[in-house]
């Protein structure tokens, strides 16, 4: 029978209890299955003990004989579409669908949405359809088009997961290729930021070379998508990522021709990984019926010798992780020109049917379910850096499926989530059934949207060499300076000065720029700093810069940290305002010290004492921003 919620075995404390236990015969913990129960509370995994420890929580379920509990999938490729293409899934749809199949976390791309997170800008009218209407966790991912590169670090700074880049015509006209030239200078900037650039990574110029016969036969379309266009654009992707140090990855590999290359840039240290999607690892081109344009993506289906291939490569450690590339489209649009490959929309909707169609296919295979939680939960959390995704493991989040792995079902397209019913694995039969899924500790409940937007919080602070800031667009460099103080007549003069000769030319300026500071430009921007000892956890750089200054400041010593504590309250009392001072290289007592010496100061002398400290601030960080 599916599991269900019983009443808890026993009453402990209310300080003892859990929010919510669950127990099962198959946990999967540290990567194997064993008897198990699962403490949680706030939202997170807060213990793990044997089978029959007895723990109790507010709810417990019991897992059926045959269902096991696994970490939440996390898909890193998803188009969401919304805002502006709508009609071809939403926010609500697509996060439906994850859940129904399991997935905790996705990462929407950047296109087809309109219009495309290529700045800052875009990805706040993004962040607005999404908000209030995800039922999983939704990070996003910025795009890398032509002339964007100013809005990367500014985007980064937002809490973008990394930045996707097409090196072929994307099907969409906002969202247009770079060239390979473009690809390396942008990954240059990306190198410094720690940020990350996918690739869709087939080769413009050898696909235009190729035959694009219009008509039926699902040949004919392979040949327009040849393998040679991926060797060549994932070869290109590799030297890129060689020569400036940044850290790349393949998008939706179809061609087990560039396996050979990608493992050997790993064995010499390149920073590279690489994906495939489901479609690629168990549907084969012999299997495409006349017309059958459900079953066209880009880069296609390729043969069955192809895809078995692909299985030895994810088998290999070659091919790290399995994600969807779910990318619906309207009927209009992907049973376009009735039957005609050259005219249907390219791109599979499976983001409910991911787990069990890999795992069909990889239990035919002898594959163990722990493997394909690794490639389709843990390793795409890693590739991310969501930390707190991807396992079943006290501390981490308590996204968590519920699956029965050995039920059967039939899939009916029109069942699913999905907006659209259109899809190759209509009528399949699937094995692997999900039964409930949970969403930091709750189950997911399809009318109640809970789900949270991400930011990557464990990032780099985003640096830009000297150059890269001087060549800026005077927008996007107002921007950088931004993180650095908060003062809109400083970041205008400091940029409007440029170009700088040198690092150290543009710290002497920003020592003198927009003097002195307005009392108001100094109350505004003290808004934006956090008291000391109370290093923030957020996602912006403000806070990375705030954490890495406070470094100095230690929690450890309990007299000192009271002593502060009590230190910002009556500062606040007396100034009513928060206590700055330049941390970094600081320690503790040093600062305590120097609250407690400012707080015999008068307002007309401390007034000064702040502007000064803030400036130091500043130019502190913008020393460490531009190299």
């Amino acid at each position: 029978m599916p599991h269900a919620d019983v009443a808890p075995p026993g009453r402990a404390a209310a300080s003892d209890a859990f929010d919510l236990v669950l127990a099962g015969d198959r946990v999967l913990v540290d990567g194997a299955f064993a008897p198990a129960e699962v403490g949680v509370r706030d939202g997170l995994v807060a213990r793990i003990a044997e089978a029959g420890a007895g723990l109790a929580g507010a709810r417990h379920v019991r897992l059926a004989d045959d269902e096991v509990l696994i970490p939440g999938l996390v898909d890193t490729h998803v188009h969401v579409n919304e805002p502006g293409r709508t009609e071809w899934e939403g926010f609500a749809s697509a996060t439906r669908a994850a859940a129904a199949g399991g997935i905790t976390t996705i990462v929407d791309m950047p296109l087809n949405s309109i219009p495309p997170t290529t700045s800052v800008d875009a990805l706040v009218v993004k962040r607005a359809a999404a908000e209030g209407r995800v039922f999983v966790d939704v990070g996003f991912w910025g795009g890398l088009v032509p002339g964007n590169v100013g809005d990367l670090l500014p985007l980064v700074g937002e809490g973008v997961f990394g930045f996707k880049c097409f090196l072929v015509d994307s099907g969409v006209a906002e969202f247009p290729p770079v060239s390979a030239d473009e690809m390396e200078r942008a990954m240059a900037v990306l190198a410094e930021a720690g940020s990350l650039l996918i690739v869709h990574a087939e080769d413009a110029a050898i696909i235009d070379e190729a035959p694009h016969e219009h008509g039926a036969d699902y040949a004919d379309f392979l040949a327009s998508r040849p393998r040679a266009a991926e060797h060549a654009a994932i070869a290109a992707v590799i030297e890129a990522a060689r020569r400036t140090g940044a850290d790349a990855h393949i998008l939706h590999l179809s061609s087990a021709d560039a396996l050979g290359p990608i493992a050997w840039a790993k064995h010499d240290g390149v920073r590279i990984t690489a994906e495939t999607c489901p479609h690629y690892l168990v549907l084969a081109a012999e299997d495409v019926a006349p017309g059958a344009t459900a079953f066209k993506c880009c880069p296609p289906i390729r043969e069955g010798s192809n895809r078995d291939a692909l299985w030895r490569g994810l088998e290999e450690g070659v091919i790290d992780l399995v994600v969807s590339d779910h990318s619906p489209a309207p009927a209009a649009l992907k049973l376009a020109g009735d039957g005609d490959f050259a005219e249907a929309w390219g791109g599979i909707a499976s983001l409910q049917l991911g787990l069990p169609i890999v795992w069909t296919e990889a239990r035919r295979r002898g594959i163990r379910l722990e493997q394909v939680v690794e490639w389709m939960s843990t390793a795409p959390a890693r590739r991310v850096g969501l930390s707190s995704k991807g396992a079943i493991e006290v501390g981490r989040a308590a996204d968590l499926a519920v699956v029965a792995p050995d039920a059967v079902f039939t899939v009916d397209a029109a069942a699913l989530e999905h907006r659209h019913p259109i899809s190759p694995y209509d009528g399949r039969e699937l094995v692997g059934v999900v039964r409930a899924t949970y969403l930091a500790g709750e189950p997911v409940d399809r009318e109640v949207p809970r789900g949270r937007l991400l930011q990557r919080a464990d990032r780099r602070v985003a640096a830009m060499s000297l150059d890269a800031f001087n060549e800026a667009d005077r927008e996007a460099a107002i921007a950088m300076l931004r993180p650095c103080l908060d003062i809109d007549r400083w970041c205008e003069q400091v940029a409007d000065a440029r170009p700088y000769g040198s690092v150290d030319e543009l710290v002497a300026w920003a020592e003198t720029a927009a003097s002195p500071f307005t009392p108001a430009e100094v109350e505004g921007a003290l808004a934006h700093h956090p008291r000391i000892g109370e290093r923030p956890t957020g996602a912006s750089a403000e806070a990375a810069m705030s954490r890495s200054e406070q470094s100095g400041v230690d929690p450890a010593d309990a007299e000192v940290a009271a002593g502060l504590a009590a230190g910002n309250r009556a500062y606040e009392e007396r100034f009513g305002r928060v206590f700055l001072i330049r941390a970094a290289g600081r320690s503790s007592r040093e600062i305590l010290d120097a609250l407690t010496e400012r707080l015999g100061h008068t307002p007309e002398e401390e007034d000064p004492v702040v502007a000064d400290q803030l400036r130091q601030i500043a130019v502190l960080r913008l020393k460490g921003l531009v190299a």
